[in-house]
Order: structure tokens, then C-alpha cells, then sequence
């Protein structure tokens, strides 16, 4: 979990700079395996419908920045609500 911490924080930090395979390891952490995987796209299923939703895509190794804000803001509801 202490890793899990820092990556969250280096996501808060650096959104923009956060490696792929990096915000994989946080979401399946934080909401299971992805439902849709396989594409260009990993989807992610919350317990809530609508937003924010957890959707990230590999950008040539990079996560995109705005889905990096999007996860962070999944987890501080999930955190919020009691169940991560």
C-alpha cells in the first residue's frame, strides 16, 4: 500500500508524467481488473454510473493527464464513500 501512496502522490504532483502501467497498477488496486481491456482502452467499473469515470488509454507509455485527474478523482470518491 505504501507504493500504491506514492504513486497517488506523484499523480497528484505530475499528472502529465505518470507512466501507464503505473495508473494500471492504482486502478486495479482501487476498482478490480478491467472490464474492457485488449483495445487502446482500459475500462474500469465503479460502484457508481456516470462520471467520474475510470477510463485510461496508453499513450506511447505515458497516461493521459486529464484521465490521470479523472482516476484521482474516482479514488477520492471511493475513498470518500468507504470503500477503498
Amino acid at each position: 500500500m505504501a507504493q500504491l501512496r506514492k504513486l497517488i502522490a506523484k499523480m497528484n504532483r505530475a499528472p502529465e508524467d505518470v507512466r501507464y502501467d503505473d495508473l494500471v497498477k492504482v486502478c486495479e488496486a482501487y476498482f478490480g481488473a478491467p472490464r474492457q481491456s485488449g483495445t487502446s482502452h482500459a475500462v474500469f467499473r465503479t460502484p457508481w454510473q456516470g462520471d467520474p469515470r475510470v477510463n485510461i488509454q496508453n499513450s506511447n507509455g505515458k497516461a493521459k493527464g486529464y484521465q490521470v485527474r479523472q482516476v484521482l478523482k474516482a479514488i477520492a470518491r471511493v475513498e470518500g464513500e468507504g470503500h477503498g
